[in-house]
């Protein structure tokens, strides 16, 4: 193994490097198809090795040396998924993801339904055994190979396509990539069939200009919706931003933060998805948060103008503050191309906004657009004060100071929390860049936070980031075994496991059950509980090539065992901390809640 350099970054990555071998005038299926993700600017793909893409493994191997792009060898193909999920949170483009069969399909689904939920683009490749029956190996190949594929996972696809030939394959991928990276964006499936990648081409394709191929798709608003906004936002004196799912761009940052000021407009944002707005800005009018709080719902019950920037589940956020099937007073605008993407199997569309003016572009481009506009002067906004908190009064270690102290050891560098456990609580660390939080992983399914953390740390690597994923001891349990990718590739990363050593979440689930019947809440705990053993995930992780610390359970330890994770991750090394924390929501994001009993497991 040696290291090279990544593209536009100064850093080293870890790469295996193939025997040369004499090149010679041969050229099969898979090698167009290799050529073609090359071409793509498809920088890595993610793969749990199988038989049935085996051409495609020695074309980008052999063919083209392992460089542009690059194999990151995973334990799971969920792994290999959520590292294309976390990859494309950093980057907003996609990274490309291999998985064997029909078999492998079915590992990665769950992970290709979070993206999908999260609007992430990835190329997933996929591949069969032999169509030609005439062709399979006896057995294998059978068991391998599926009539239609791509219906295993179709319902949460953008496209997919099973192309029979090696130019059909060329024009399938670079189809499949413009229509992933095209607002709003979400995962392709593309399966090859094994006979068609191992071909030997009676003679070269002709050349394909892939640029001219992949024109970008202009989503600005109409000039109508624009100069309608304008004008309505110059005369209302009581106007409220929610912030959804915007880009991660520093520019589009700035012109957020740009329009808020000159309209004065009160700003929401949601941690179920990235960092939007600053924080701790005199706009944003509450800690960020996965469910409805008393201020946000003051905030649209006042409003005279509502604007919302795809936000998650506008429909939910209404009927949580106003009562169901209530419409907001305000005159409510939509910004948001989420529409286009929705279809009749997943429901993750929610229910339906009563609004006032939808506005189909992508909301940074209206943003800029209403920039250009007549608005108000600028104006002094007051700065927000940190919020003040109590020493933890219990022997054990709250999420809560579990956050404060981890800012505390971060200190000043700049950091990127990948992701965050369902009882984080906001009030701990202010987002103050669009890369201080990536988000959730869209779907609510477990396991994702591993992978999505090592495609994180796989983006981040040479930006000076401090790469850190704090996530539930279930979801890290489940995914665990993807660490082993992130020491392979060094990969520099910090994971914080906020281990309550239960399923703490769907305690609470059954605890209210038990009060609504009648039942003995004390057996809530019964079938939730990792313990009796106690798991070890230091060695857990040990074996994989990490350094662990803990388990920390005391106040006073907890600080120190950061710090020196701190200094692992940043000598290139991967660290992963169990801190035993108390079961429950302090002041996090559930316990804000008006709806606490609609979270997903965490």
């Amino acid at each position: 193994m040696e290291t090279v350099a990544l593209s536009g970054q100064q850093t080293t990555f870890a790469v295996e490097q193939p025997v040369r071998w004499p090149a010679d005038n041969r050229q099969y299926g898979s090698d167009v198809i290799a050529e073609t993700i090359r071409a793509l600017g498809i920088e890595f793909v993610a793969l749990t090795p199988g038989s049935s893409f085996r051409g495609l493994h020695d074309s980008l191997v052999n063919y083209l040396g392992n460089e542009e792009p690059r194999l990151l060898v995973c334990l799971h193909e969920e792994h290999a998924i959520a590292i294309a999920h976390g990859y494309a949170k950093v980057t907003g483009r996609l990274m490309a993801a291999a998985v064997h069969a029909n078999i492998g399909l079915m590992h990665a689904s769950m992970a290709i339904y979070n993206a999908w939920c999260d609007r992430e683009p990835m190329l997933v490749i996929g591949a069969t055994g032999p169509v030609d029956a005439m062709r399979r190996r006896p057995w294998i190949d059978w068991i391998h190979t599926s009539r239609d594929q791509g219906a295993l996972v179709r319902p949460f696809l953008k496209w997919d396509d099973q192309p029979a030939s090696a130019g059909a394959a060329r024009e399938a991928l670079v189809r499949a990539v413009g229509i992933a990276e095209t607002l709003p964006k979400g995962p392709v499936y593309i399966n090859l069939d094994s006979e068609m990648q191992e071909a030997l081409l009676d003679a070269p394709l002709p050349d394909f200009e892939t640029p001219r191929y992949r024109s970008p798709v202009d989503q600005g608003p109409s000039l109508h919706a624009v100069h309608d906004v304008a004008e309505r936002l110059r005369n209302a004196g009581n106007v409220l931003f929610l912030m959804g799912r915007v880009s991660r761009s520093e520019a589009d940052w700035a012109n957020r933060i740009e329009l808020a000021e000159r309209v004065g407009a009160r700003v929401a944002t949601d941690l179920k998805v990235g960092a939007a707005f600053p924080t701790d800005h005199g706009l944003h009018m509450t800690t960020p948060f996965k469910f409805m709080n008393p201020e946000l719902a003051e905030a649209i019950k006042s409003a005279d103008v509502i604007v919302a920037f795809e936000w998650v589940d506008l429909a939910g956020t209404l009927s949580a503050a106003l009562g169901y099937g209530k419409a907001a007073s305000a005159h409510m605008v939509h910004v948001s191309l989420d529409h286009t993407i929705h279809n009749g199997w997943s429901l993750d569309h929610q229910a339906l906004a009563p609004v006032d003016l939808h506005v189909a572009c992508a909301p940074d481009l209206f943003v800029k657009a209403l920039l250009q506009q007549e608005l108000p002067e600028r104006k002094q906004i007051a700065a927000r004060s940190e919020p003040g908190f109590a020493a933890s009064a219990g022997p054990q270690i709250t999420v809560s100071e579990l956050g404060r102290t981890l800012r505390t050891a971060v200190g000043d560098r700049d950091t990127c929390l990948i992701r965050l456990p369902l009882s984080w609580d906001p009030r701990s660390w202010p987002f103050r860049h669009p890369l201080d939080y990536l988000g959730s992983d869209g779907g609510g399914g477990l396991a994702s936070g591993p992978g999505m953390a090592v495609g994180g740390a796989l983006a981040l690597k040479g930006t000076g980031r401090l790469p850190v994923a704090i996530l539930g001891d279930g979801d890290f349990l489940m995914g665990g075994t993807a660490v082993w990718t992130a020491v392979h590739y060094d990969l520099p990363l910090l994971i914080v496991i906020a281990n309550n050593q239960s399923y703490y979440n769907d305690e609470i689930h059954q605890e209210r059950v038990a009060r609504t019947r009648g039942r003995p809440v004390e057996n809530r705990w019964i079938g939730q509980r990792l313990t009796d053993p106690p798991i070890d995930l230091s060695a857990f992780v040990e074996s994989q090539g990490a350094t662990g610390f803990g388990p920390v359970t005391d106040h006073a330890q907890l600080e120190n065992a950061l710090r020196q994770a701190i200094a692992t991750v940043e000598a290139g090394g991967v660290a992963v901390v169990d801190v035993r924390v108390a079961p429950g929501y302090e002041g996090g994001a559930a316990a804000n809640s008006t709806n606490p009993s609609s979270a997903s497991k965490g």
